[in-house]
């Protein structure tokens, strides 16, 4: 018999709170934000517990957030807003944090349940810190270094700023420099090796 080939359970409880509404759900493909490839960042709940532990080490914004666990992966990733939020939301829900708006932005702060949590899941979080320095390994591939990730930063934030600015002519001459890049870190240093030769 093989019925278990057509059903097919959750194969992960949610590590955190008394929600079984599927909001873990979201954290499944955390991973696969930057084109949909690549190993899996975090597993189910590593993030939850890595952003709780942000928030207890100083108060901040989802977007400090963001570029914290950015900086954590040397910029080769970057988690996005729809999946930052939510868990704020979440962690406010459980009284884990006190989000405090200032100016439309919260800055969100930990409460003692949320202190009390952390130090229950200190082995847990020692766990997540292992598994980030792997999943960045995997995910630098060719072990970039970081005036790359800067320069790609860097064009990212570009590319951002020219919005609204997109004339035909535009698109040519940006789409053009783009391809010309794309092609010449392709085809590697063998023009320079020939001159220095």
């Amino acid at each position: 018999m093989r019925d278990h080939s057509h059903h097919h359970p959750h194969h992960h409880r949610p590590h955190f709170g008394e929600h079984g509404d599927g909001r873990d759900g979201f954290e499944q493909r955390t991973g696969r934000e930057r084109g949909g490839r690549g190993p899996r960042v975090f597993a189910p709940g590593d993030l939850k517990l890595l952003l709780l532990a942000l928030i207890a080490d100083q108060p901040c914004h989802g977007y400090d957030l963001i570029r914290q666990i950015e900086g954590l992966f040397d910029g080769a990733y970057s988690p996005s807003p729809g999946v930052i939020y939510p868990t704020l939301t979440f962690f406010e829900e459980s009284e884990w944090v006190i989000g405090d708006a200032q100016g439309g932005k919260k800055r969100y702060r930990i409460t003692e349940a949320g202190q009390q949590f952390l130090v229950e899941q200190a082995v847990a979080l020692d766990g997540v810190k292992m598994r980030i320095q792997v999943s960045k390994r995997s995910l630098r591939g060719h072990d970039r270094p970081p005036e790359i990730h800067e320069a790609v930063h860097n064009l990212r934030h570009a590319l951002q700023m020219h919005h609204g600015r997109w004339t035909p002519e535009e698109i040519i001459r940006v789409s053009d420099l783009l391809n010309e890049t794309a092609k010449a870190v392709a085809d590697g240093p063998h023009t320079a090796s020939e001159k220095s030769v």
